[in-house]
């Protein structure tokens, strides 16, 4: 039986890491999604607004609703010393991520005419929210909440000098200082 090299085990390590990273964003993008489809529907259904505000809207809810899942879930392991950097840059990417979600929304409405409720929200749930939502996924882990610095492993080097060498006495498992000129064999 072969053991798995060091690389290959953290290659594999890393790679559980990232599809465990994808299961939970996805889990907050699904609570998201339900929410952008909730409030979009009652826009359009209850209050009547415009596809594209009641889309806009919609979109701000689910941000705020997502960015507490994403820092206190998700991503709560990473660095959040810079909270006021890390929010300006979640907000500048959800906007563009928004920009994208609601743009399909716009183009298959206004441009394409497609003007019924299931286009629009086929528009804007599936095609904008999918493409929104990758963007995301990969501006977010890269830039929003970045990952803390690795601590590299440090060797501990035994006292060179004043203090005895500690060995071992081979039977019990017990330390035993031996003195510095008796620890060196003599040549």
């Amino acid at each position: 039986m072969t053991t798995a090299t060091p690389a290959r085990r953290s290659l594999r390590a890393r790679a559980q890491g990232i599809v465990h990273e994808v299961m939970k964003f996805g889990t907050i993008g699904v609570l998201g999604v339900v929410v952008n489809f909730a409030v979009f529907n009652l826009c359009i259904h209850v209050f009547h607004w415009a596809p594209v505000r009641s889309g806009i809207l919609a979109t701000l809810v689910a941000i705020g609703n997502n960015y507490v899942g994403y820092r206190f879930w998700v991503y709560r392991d990473r660095d959040a010393a810079a909270r006021s950097r890390e929010i300006t840059l979640f907000l500048i990417f959800s906007g563009i991520g928004m920009v994208i979600e609601n743009g399909t929304l716009w183009i298959s409405h206004y441009t394409l005419g497609f003007e019924s409720a299931l286009s629009d929200n086929l528009a804007k749930n599936v095609v904008g929210l999918g493409l929104g939502t990758l963007f995301r996924f990969v501006s977010f882990r890269t830039w929003v909440f970045k990952a803390l610095p690795a601590v590299p492993e440090q060797r501990v080097e035994p006292e060179q000098q004043g203090e005895p060498e500690q060995q071992g006495d081979g039977e019990s498992g017990l330390m035993v200082a031996v003195p510095e000129s008796a620890a060196t064999p003599e040549g």
